[in-house]
């Protein structure tokens, strides 16, 4: 028996579960090499706002309960256009490997083709193999690496 992903636009009642997956997610970037500097960059979804977070959030479910969401943010970039940039995917450990990040990626692609983007993007941290094959099969591959050293404070 397989199970089928379902994924959905983020309602309201949706956010203190996001907040909390979000707060997984964040506990598990920590210990990851880069994590720290991304944990720094990259505000908690429960400190952003939260008519944001909803309208440009995804969650996938299992019978109506969601395991997964994936939240994109939109930048108008000059002499370029409309990118879409994957802030946030993130799957529960019991839910991966059962297409619910590939099935989030693809509603990402296709709700950024609709209006209008002309790229989408996202981060992986290094040695995050996961994320950078679930890019990968997407179809979003590495345009640049960014290499960062501590100087002196």
């Amino acid at each position: 028996m397989s199970i089928e992903p379902v994924i959905r636009s983020a309602r309201p009642d949706d956010l203190a579960l996001i907040v909390e997956l979000d707060t997984s997610a964040r506990v598990s970037v920590a210990s990851q090499r880069g994590g720290i500097n991304w944990l720094v960059e990259h505000a908690p979804t429960e400190s952003l706002d939260p008519e944001d977070v909803i309208q440009h959030c995804w969650v996938g479910t299992v019978d109506e309960h969601i395991v997964g969401f994936l939240r994109c943010v939109f930048d108008e970039v000059p002499q370029h256009g409309l990118v879409c940039s994957v802030e946030r995917v993130y799957v529960t450990e019991q839910a991966r490997e059962l297409g619910f990040g590939d099935a989030l990626l693809r509603h990402a692609i296709e709700h950024a083709s609709n209006v209008g983007c002309v790229a989408i993007e996202g981060n992986a941290l290094p040695g995050d193999r996961e994320t950078k094959n679930l890019y990968e099969r997407a179809g979003i591959v590495a345009r640049k690496i960014i290499v960062s050293r501590r100087l002196n404070q």
